[in-house]
């Protein structure tokens, strides 16, 4: 669809990025619609891209980046509450569902929401239950709109792998728990691909998708690959849920606090694709796994 122009919120950020070089790449115009307009990451700069000025808890800055096109994608993601005004609820939840209704009112074809795999409104944790909270609003304002629950994403310069690059300089690399939980890590890239398959129309009626890469594996031995990889030994060792929580409590204070509750939430709950729902198979997608492209994305010994 070569006339097509789709507006993607957050398209500076890790996953955004990703997102519009690959619809950029497909041959569709695509608008950058963030706070801060920039050219996004390995981004090259062309015609087919415009950057707009746009904030998702704003109704009418909103409607102006959807004005003109056929479809959008939200991939607006808060990891961390920095003020009263940026919490998950105001962007994951209200946020979402205010898009959903621009776009709707704006007549476009297509919305894909960007959520995450647990997604749960019963969840302890404020993050979990507002991912949950926005896609009933979605639902509930944009019917039709495909909600995707990537797990863990990777790639280069990821916040993931680069996480485990620093404890790898530590004497000693602590774990979650027993490092039991399985993680489905995603590369970045296979997200966006799908992401471009549904605004092709692939799958037209899949509403929800989980989309995991091709390797699960346990906390620990993802560790342990990525220590392979850097070519370090290290001792790991077990630190229970609730010393981690005790941990982000001490240090929830700080502007940027290294570890927050929410983040230890997220770990205590495997992060794998489940039963009964699309994945990269309705797109047509055979994903990477983590170890296949993990030279890739830590390009060292």
């Amino acid at each position: 669809m070569a006339s097509q122009t789709v507006t993607v919120f957050g398209g500076t950020g890790f996953l955004g990025s990703a997102i519009v070089r690959e619809l950029a790449n497909a041959g569709k115009r695509v608008r950058v619609a963030t706070r801060h307009p920039q050219l996004p990451a390995n981004v090259v700069s062309s015609d087919a891209i415009e950057l707009v000025t746009a904030d998702i808890r704003d109704d009418d800055s909103i409607a102006n980046a959807l004005d003109g096109t056929t479809g959008a994608v939200n991939a607006v993601g808060l990891y961390t509450e920095p003020s009263h005004s940026e919490t998950f609820d105001i962007v994951h939840a209200q946020g979402a569902a205010r898009v959903a209704r621009q776009a709707r009112k704006a007549g476009l074809q297509y919305l894909v929401h960007i959520s995450g795999i647990g997604a749960d409104a019963n969840s302890a944790s404020s993050y979990i239950r507002a991912r949950a909270h926005g896609e009933q609003g979605v639902r509930e304002a944009f019917p039709s709109a495909v909600i995707l629950r990537p797990s863990v994403l990777f790639g280069p310069h990821d916040a993931f792998l680069g996480a485990l690059v620093m404890l790898s300089r530590f004497p000693v690399v602590p774990l979650f728990g027993r490092g039991d939980t399985r993680l489905q890590p995603v590369h970045v890239d296979d997200v966006a691909r799908a992401v471009s398959r549904i605004l092709d129309g692939v799958a037209p009626d899949v509403r929800l998708l989980e989309l995991g890469g091709a390797g699960s594996y346990r906390y620990r031995e993802i560790v342990e690959m990525v220590l392979k990889r850097l070519g370090c030994r290290r001792p790991l060792i077990s630190i229970p849920f609730p010393a981690w929580l005790a941990l982000a409590r001490l240090v929830a204070w700080l502007p940027s606090p290294p570890l927050t509750h929410n983040q230890v939430m997220l770990m205590r709950e495997d992060k794998v694709v489940g039963p009964n729902v699309g994945s990269f198979a309705d797109l047509g997608i055979a994903p990477r796994s983590l170890e296949e492209m993990l030279p890739a994305c830590l390009p060292f010994r």
